[in-house]
């Protein structure tokens, strides 16, 4: 793989300025350049640090994505192309772990509701056993990589217990159950909060169905910050509206933006974000960092981090 010139999508611009991430990689090796995209745009580089996915990609040799989820790029092309596919994954842990804290507080302390009555101007104190202390509270964390590793870190440090879902049953710390998702249903059964840090693949494509929330407990929250697609959003609406289950933080969602329509949006147990979860003005740093790191493997002809493909 020759590496003398790297671009820099526009399309980064949905997280953060591209001339941030230009300036982090200087000074580098390799020319680097922003580009709109376009096959002109691209023809004359080598590699690309990118958001979205584009066929002409598929000339290039490398391909990084400034997001873990790689489900908008067609893997088997481009591994029939010979083009390497890197992501960003292990970048997003703090943010995303932040996010769900906030979430399971916000629930615990009526938050949503007290920023609800103050935009309608009312003073409405919540009755005396709606609110609660997390301290004690069980979560399940489905997907116990660097996003699932960041939950785990806040909630512990909150003092839920914790226990885990992943391919392979491997103890993990601060976890103290880990499951397979052969065993979801068992593994939420006992949870106040399921929290999904999986990625979109063809084993996890509406993994969360009406048997699993009709598992969960009644007074449980789903809190997904994953993908939608992981989720089957119909069931969720169901789950809701029949008080299958007490709410839900979504972050991500089957369509984005989550249409006008969507149900989700008028439900008062429901948090509904725009794919935020894991911005950070930080975030910029962390991909070049990334990114600096394969520039020098790909000279040295080293393994890539993070290679998908």
């Amino acid at each position: 793989m020759v590496l003398e010139s790297l671009g820099i999508d526009e399309s980064v611009s949905v997280l953060f300025p591209p001339e941030r991430l230009r300036d982090a990689l200087q000074p580098s090796p390799v020319q680097i350049d922003i580009v709109d995209g376009s096959a002109d745009s691209v023809a004359s580089y080598d590699g690309i640090v990118t958001f979205a996915h584009r066929a002409q990609y598929f000339d290039l040799d490398w391909v990084h994505s400034i997001v873990a989820g790689v489900d908008r790029f067609p893997t088997d092309r481009f591994r029939a192309e010979g083009v390497a596919l890197t992501n960003s994954t292990g970048v997003h842990g703090d943010a995303i772990g932040e996010t769900v804290a906030g979430y399971v507080l916000a629930f615990a302390r009526r938050l949503h509701t007290h920023v609800g009555n103050q935009r309608r101007g009312t003073w409405v104190r919540p009755d005396w056993d709606e609110a609660w202390t997390v301290a004690g509270e069980r979560a399940c964390v489905v997907g116990l990589g660097s996003l699932g590793r960041g939950i785990v870190d806040r909630l512990t440090g909150l003092g839920l217990d914790v226990d885990g879902v992943r391919r392979t049953p491997v103890p993990e710390p601060g976890v103290d159950t880990v499951y397979t998702p052969a065993d979801l249903e068992t593994a939420v059964s006992g949870a106040k909060f399921v929290a999904l840090a999986v990625p979109l693949t063809e084993q996890t494509e509406r993994l969360v169905d009406g048997d699993v929330f009709a598992a969960m407990r009644e007074d449980a929250y789903l809190l997904n910050v994953s993908r939608g697609g992981v989720v089957d959003q119909d069931a969720l609406v169901e789950a809701l509206e029949d008080g299958v289950i007490a709410g839900a933080a979504l972050d991500v969602f089957e369509t984005e933006p989550l249409p006008e329509s969507s149900p989700l949006w008028g439900m008062d147990e429901v948090i509904v974000t725009p794919h935020a979860g894991s911005v950070s003005r930080e975030y910029y740093r962390h991909v070049a960092a990334l990114v600096r790191e394969n520039v020098t493997r790909i000279r040295n002809g080293d393994d890539l981090v993070n290679r998908i493909v």
